[in-house]
């Protein structure tokens, strides 16, 4: 039953979407490249997205992947179809190893650079020589450590293309050729010499200087920039494997009389497989055999158990809680439930955020600019007559001032601090885009099974018959009988005995039967106890709760003794204590709150209402769900969608933002953008106000990133900034950036104050 996502399908009457997997992608300027070469092909347009690493194609049925991944291979890239997520490998497959790989060098690259940047800067501490130890330290630096840079720029320049990574290879091959140059040939490397600290590049004794400082640290700082940025979008993707792992991978079949276990993909439609108790539903069906209580709250948002006999449905994911089933396939494969939630999964993370495709555009043109004007100040001096080593040193000051390290630590670091004091407030969030939408939204879809509620099944209330038994001892008596059910109503009513009798353990039961869809009965210390869906009269105080247990949308269960109705218990999902607050919260934070539920319209009513919940939607399937954040995000809204299951796993993708809570599933929470660890919504306003704290600050490091190289690169043109303080002001710049983005580690809630619209 794993879904397979389809590598090609008809979007159009006359065109057909591909997705492809793209690596050794690094920048924005990368993404823009794809995109274009692919664009030039006839009737082609594509989408890439450079945190997933996949290109969306919309192309005419002619053009054949295999053409579209030679025009990708061809820019110098590499590409391939998605390989289905039931067979991706599980090891390795979140890219875990590389990064590793990358931490090693970002370390061994610090450990080298930073003497090399102290001693180079600081002209109090050159001692004797001092100059040959940097260069010994900076050359492992300029070649291994920047490498991963030299070889993307090689490929660039094979392909036509520059990247911010050509700007990182030339800027440090200058520095530390023109560093080498000075050493060996230039007077640099005579002992006892000494290298000022200065602003602007000397016309006597150039060749004297050395620039070894920026031939480490331009390598280190984007270094760290991209490894703090890969560490934020780790994990992309994930939801689809969470999916596949949903879906059983072996059935049991029915052939000749047998029973055969084999693997999920052999099911076909008609065959007849078996559940047991406990086990999952392997795919979408009709029972044939057997009752039982279905839970399908993770599939369909039911918080109640289905109780399901011959000629009922089931959905594949579901788990059976009760007896054992016969089952006759009706869908397989891509048909499933299942399998069409992973498409709109897949479907909803291949878009790109309207930011995103700025900074694609930015960075097109920023890097060619950039070499422009590099090869410009070298043309420049060079036919003004003045000193080659001038020339050299104007273009390499260019280059080295201009390499985007702050622009690279702008958004990494502020969502790094910012994703640090979130998890210590409860809250996760993933990446700039999630940032950027908590900001914005004005619209949360709020689910109700594990969100709003309790997500399992709780005695709400127990009312007992005047002149009776009493409270304690019908709750022992029917925790008595229960405690032998496998129905989850059974289990919620004992366990609330076991709570409500602390130290008193419950009698046993003999001659324990159950009635599908009914109850059950036993005898304990010799009496006659029924636990019954309520039928008949019943004594006054019993049928005014059983009224108010239908209107509150609780399942009512009544006790009888010996034949005496004794008292009605009342089970359902209880609404968590912080919704109450949390609703208010967002309300007064000007956000509108719907509740959008898998569950009865009866249950879902009783929650909202209690929530002073306005706009309800029940009966609501995933596909449901998705549509319904469509036609929201159509109407102008910025909407947010809070989940805890399958069910939910496609709208969270869908939605502008994708909210899912801690307590739910794997596959709700992959599929968001923000997790509430504590399972408690409450933590979502305090998320929104980090949120707008954090985009301000990712906001004031970005202007000071572009103003740095708005007032350094004039400088550096003109021969008035040399490659040494270039690099200065280039750390600076990147340590203003980490400075600014730390405050947020020390952030605190304040209170919330209504937003003016």
């Amino acid at each position: 039953m794993g879904a397979e996502p389809v590598a090609a399908r008809p979007v159009a009457a006359d065109l057909v979407t591909t997705d492809l997997t793209v690596g050794g992608m690094t920048c924005a300027a990368c993404v823009q490249r794809v995109e274009k070469k692919l664009g030039r092909l006839d009737g082609v347009t594509a989408s890439v997205n450079l945190a997933t690493g996949r290109a969306r194609v919309s192309h005419p049925p002619h053009i054949g992947p295999g053409e579209l991944v030679a025009v990708v291979e061809r820019a110098g890239y590499t590409a391939a179809l998605p390989e289905p997520p039931g067979r991706r490998r599980e090891d390795g497959a979140d890219g875990s190893e590389e990064g590793r790989t990358e931490g090693v060098r970002l370390l061994i690259t610090a450990l080298l650079a930073l003497p090399v940047l102290v001693l180079s800067m600081v002209p109090a501490w050159q001692f004797r020589n001092w100059q040959w130890l940097c260069f010994v330290l900076a050359a492992p630096v300029a070649v291994w450590g920047a490498w991963p840079f030299h070889a993307r720029a090689a490929r660039g320049l094979r392909h036509s293309t520059a990247t911010m990574d050509t700007l990182v290879s030339l800027g440090v091959a200058a520095s530390f050729s023109w560093s080498a140059y000075a050493l060996f040939l230039g007077g640099a490397g005579a002992p006892g010499m000494r290298m000022p600290f200065s602003l602007a590049p000397a016309a006597a004794d150039g060749a004297a200087h050395l620039y070894l400082e920026a031939a480490v640290g331009v390598p280190l700082f984007v270094l760290a920039g991209r490894f703090l940025e890969a560490r934020a979008r780790h994990g992309t993707g994930a939801a689809l494997r969470s999916l596949a792992r949903l879906a059983a991978k072996e059935v049991s079949v029915r052939q000749d009389g047998h029973e055969v276990l084999v693997p999920v993909e052999r099911l076909a439609v008609g065959q007849v497989f078996v559940v047991r108790p406990g086990e999952r539903v392997a795919t979408d069906g009709e029972v044939v055999e057997g009752s039982s209580a279905v839970d399908l709250s993770l599939v369909t948002g039911e918080s109640e158990p289905v109780e399901v006999r011959p000629g009922a449905t089931v959905v594949g994911g579901a788990v059976n809680a009760g007896g054992l089933l016969a089952v006759r396939a009706t869908a397989v494969g891509a048909d499933t439930r299942l399998a069409r939630i992973t498409r709109l999964v897949t479907e909803a993370q291949a878009g790109k955020a309207k930011a995103q495709r700025l900074a694609d555009s930015v960075a097109g043109v920023f890097v060619p600019v950039v070499l422009a004007l590099a090869v410009t100040a070298l043309g420049f001096w060079l036919g003004a007559g003045a000193d080659p080593q001038a020339a050299v040193t104007a273009s390499v000051a260019v280059l080295v001032v201009a390499c985007p390290c702050a622009l690279g630590l702008a958004t990494p670091t502020a969502l790094l601090a910012a994703t640090g004091r979130g998890a210590r407030l409860g809250v996760l969030v993933r990446g700039p885009r999630a940032l950027e939408g908590l900001r914005h939204i004005d619209t949360v879809v709020l689910d109700k099974t594990g969100t709003l509620t309790s997500g399992h099944m709780t005695v709400a209330r127990v009312t007992v018959a005047a002149g009776g038994l009493g409270r304690e001892a019908v709750l022992r008596l029917a925790g008595a009988v229960e405690r032998g059910s496998e129905h989850p109503l059974g289990r919620a009513i004992a366990a609330h005995a076991r709570r409500s009798l602390p130290g008193r353990p419950l009698p046993d039961a003999s001659g324990f039967t159950a009635e599908p869809g009914r109850g059950v009965r036993g005898r304990v210390e010799g009496r006659l106890v029924e636990v019954l869906a309520p039928d008949g009269e019943l004594p006054a105080a019993l049928a005014e709760a059983l009224t108010a247990a239908e209107a509150a949308a609780r399942t009512p269960v009544l006790v009888r003794v010996d034949g005496r109705a004794e008292a009605l218990i009342e089970v359902g999902d209880v609404v968590r204590p912080g919704s109450y607050r949390a609703v208010d919260r967002l309300r007064r934070l000007g956000v509108r709150p719907v509740l959008a539920t898998g569950d009865r319209e009866a249950p879902a009513r009783a929650v909202a209402a209690a929530l002073g919940i306005e706009e309800v939607h029940a009966r609501r399937t995933p596909e449901d769900k998705a549509s319904l954040v469509r036609d929201l995000r159509a109407q102008g809204r910025r909407v947010a969608v809070v989940g805890d299951g399958v069910n939910d796993a496609a709208a969270l993708a869908a939605a502008d933002l994708g909210i899912a809570m801690g307590s739910g599933t794997d596959v709700a929470i992959d599929a968001a953008d923000v997790t509430l660890v504590r399972g408690d919504i409450e933590a979502l306003a305090d998320a929104v106000r980090l949120a707008r704290r954090t985009l301000r600050t990712i906001r004031a490091n970005l202007v000071w990133a572009f103003g740095y190289n708005a007032v350094t690169v004039p400088p550096a043109l003109v021969g008035l900034l040399a490659p040494m303080p270039a690099a200065a002001a280039m750390s600076v710049s990147s340590l203003l950036v980490v400075g600014n983005s730390l405050r947020l580690r020390a952030w605190q809630p304040s209170p919330v104050r209504r937003r003016t619209r």
